[in-house]
C-alpha cells in the first residue's frame, strides 16, 4: 500500500486516473502537504503516459519555512531527477513553483536544495543549507525552460536546462549542501499563495542513481551577487577556464581573462567580445580598470623571459604602455586619484607589496616581512592598502598606509584568506577562505566567499562552493556597490 505522509494539518491520498486499476505511485513511495497550507494538494500519476499532475498551495517555500505539496521517495547517495515541466492555467502568482528536490527531512524548515520553474519563467536552484537558516538562490540565465534536471554528484547539486527538443546542459547553477544520509527526493508544486491551489504536470520523469562515467570537463560559471540578499545569478557558462571578473564604470559590463586574452560581456549575459590588447597575448588574472574608467590595466607575460609586466592601455582596446620594467609584477590595485598602481612583484627571491606611477618609473617597496605579501588594493578614500600576507605562518588580511606604515592584521582564524576587497563605500570587505590545510591559492577547491564589515570585523558566509584561483582575484565590486561578480567552477561529467 501507498504511505501517506503525516503533515501538521493536511493530507492527501494518492488520486489516480481511470485508466488505472490499482494504486501505482510510479516513481515515489508517498506525498502530503508540507508545513501549514490551507488547502489540500493531490498527486495524480498516469501510468499511461508516466505524468505526474500535481496540486499545491502554500504560501511560500523561501525564508526559514516552506509550504507545498511533495510527492517524494527516500534515496542515498548521488541522484538524478530529470522532468519536463508545464504550469495549468494562466495562475494567480507569477512566483508560483513547480519543484524537483532534494530534502534532508519532512519538516518545513528543513535543508533542501530544488529546481523551482517559476510562473513566469525564472528558474533557479533554491536551497537551505541547514534546518531553519534562511533560504538563497543561484538562478539559471534561462527562462522557462521545457525540461530540467537536478543532479547530486557528492557534495555538490546541479542544475541542467533543455528547451524543446534539445538535449538537456549544465546551466552554471551549482551549490554545496552537506546533507546526513538519506533525502527525500520528489516533485512539489507551491501556489505562492494561502488561498489558492496551483497545478503542474510533470512528464518524462528521470529518476536514476546510474550515471555514465567519462572523463569530468571543467565548466566555468560566471556570477553575480546581491549584497542585499546574497542571491545569485548566472551571467555565463562554458567548458572552458575563465577567471578574475571585474566591472567597467558603466555598471553594465564585466570583464574577465581566459586563454592569455581579456573579454566583456554584459552584466547580463549574451556572448563575449575580445578585447584588444596588441601584442599582450599572454594575459592573466591581474587586470582592471582605473577609477574614471578610460583604461585598463593588465598583466601580461608576453615577453621572452615569461615573466609577468603590468601595462595600461585605453579601455576600448589596444596597444598596451609598459609600467613596470621589472617582473615578476602583478597589479592588484589603482589610487583613487588615478596616479599609482599597488601590485606584488617577486625580487630576490621575496614577493612584496610595491606601488609605482602609473606613467611607471621608481618602484616603492611597502612590505619587507619574510614571506608571501599579496593582493593589495587602495581604501575608496586613497588612505589604506589592503593585503594578504602569510607572515605569521598562516594567510590572513592585512592593512597599512599607503606609505607602508601602521601594518594592522585583520583576520585570525582557521582559514587561509585570500584577496581582500573592500567596497566602494569602505565598509565592508569581500575575500576567498580556503581551508587551513590548503597552501598558496590554487583552482579547484572547496572555497567559501565571505564577507567583513569592518566596524566591527565580524565576518559572515557569502556563498560555498568550488572555486579558487581566478574565483575573484581582482577588484570585484560593481560601481554602484550593490553586486559583486566572481566565477565558480565544475568538474561535469
Amino acid at each position: 500500500m501507498l504511505r501517506r505522509l503525516p503533515v501538521p494539518l493536511i493530507t492527501a491520498c494518492l488520486l489516480l486516473t481511470p485508466a488505472t486499476a490499482r494504486s501505482d505511485p510510479g516513481l515515489f513511495e508517498a506525498h502530503g502537504d508540507v508545513g501549514t497550507v490551507l488547502h489540500a494538494g493531490t498527486a495524480r500519476f498516469d501510468s499511461a503516459d508516466g505524468s505526474y499532475t500535481m496540486a499545491g498551495s502554500g504560501e511560500n517555500m523561501w525564508f526559514a519555512t516552506d509550504a507545498f505539496h511533495f510527492a517524494w521517495k527516500k534515496m542515498e547517495g548521488d541522484v538524478s531527477l530529470s522532468a519536463d515541466v508545464r504550469f495549468v492555467g494562466a495562475g494567480k502568482d507569477p512566483h508560483r513553483k513547480a519543484c524537483l528536490m532534494l530534502r534532508q527531512s519532512l519538516e518545513s524548515d528543513s535543508a533542501y536544495v530544488d529546481v523551482a520553474v517559476h510562473g513566469d519563467g525564472l528558474t533557479s536552484l533554491q536551497f537551505r543549507d541547514a534546518a531553519g537558516a534562511a533560504t538563497h538562490e543561484v538562478q539559471a540565465n534561462v527562462s522557462a525552460p521545457a525540461r530540467v534536471q537536478l543532479v547530486k554528484r557528492g557534495k555538490y547539486t546541479l542544475l541542467y536546462t533543455a528547451a524543446a527538443g534539445e538535449e538537456l546542459r549544465f546551466s552554471g547553477a551549482a551549490v554545496r549542501i552537506d546533507f546526513d544520509g538519506p533525502v527525500f527526493v520528489g516533485l512539489g508544486v507551491c501556489a505562492h499563495n494561502k488561498d489558492v491551489t496551483e497545478t503542474a504536470v510533470f512528464t518524462k520523469v528521470n529518476l536514476t542513481t546510474t550515471f555514465g562515467e567519462k572523463s569530468p570537463t571543467l565548466y566555468s560559471t560566471l556570477e553575480t551577487q546581491a549584497m542585499n540578499s546574497t542571491d545569485r545569478r548566472v551571467v555565463y557558462v562554458t567548458a572552458t577556464r575563465i577567471e578574475a571578473p571585474n566591472w567597467l564604470r558603466d555598471g553594465k559590463t564585466l570583464i574577465y581573462n581566459s586563454g592569455g586574452k581579456l573579454y566583456r560581456i554584459a552584466a547580463t549575459g549574451g556572448e563575449p567580445e575580445v578585447i584588444d590588447t596588441g601584442f599582450a597575448k599572454r594575459c592573466n588574472n591581474d587586470h582592471g580598470v582605473s577609477p574614471d574608467g578610460k583604461q585598463l590595466v593588465i598583466s601580461d607575460q608576453s615577453q621572452a623571459d615569461r615573466k609577468s609586466r603590468i601595462y595600461t592601455l585605453p579601455i576600448d582596446g589596444g596597444e598596451p604602455k609598459l609600467v613596470t620594467e621589472r617582473a615578476p609584477s602583478y597589479w592588484h590595485g589603482w589610487s583613487p586619484d588615478g596616479k599609482r598602481l599597488a601590485y606584488c612583484a617577486e625580487r630576490n627571491g621575496e614577493f612584496d607589496i610595491y606601488t609605482i606611477s602609473v606613467d611607471g618609473g621608481e618602484e616603492t617597496r611597502l612590505t619587507t616581512t619574510a614571506g608571501l605579501d599579496d593582493g593589495p588594493e587602495y581604501s575608496p578614500d586613497g588612505q589604506q592598502i589592503y593585503f594578504n600576507s602569510d607572515r605569521t605562518g598562516q594567510m590572513h588580511l592585512w592593512r597599512m598606509k599607503i606609505d607602508g606604515t601602521n601594518q594592522e592584521q585583520l583576520t585570525d582564524d582557521q582559514y587561509n584568506n585570500w584577496f581582500p576587497h573592500p567596497s566602494p563605500d569602505g565598509r565592508m570587505l569581500v575575500f576567498l577562505s580556503y581551508a587551513r590545510d590548503v597552501t598558496g591559492h590554487p583552482e579547484n577547491k572547496d572555497v567559501l566567499l565571505r564577507r567583513m564589515a569592518l566596524a566591527d570585523r565580524k565576518i559572515d558566509v557569502l556563498g560555498q562552493f568550488f572555486g579558487g584561483q581566478g574565483t575573484i582575484n581582482v577588484p570585484c565590486w560593481s560601481p554602484d556597490g550593490r553586486r559583486i561578480a566572481f566565477v565558480t567552477y565544475q568538474l561535469v561529467r
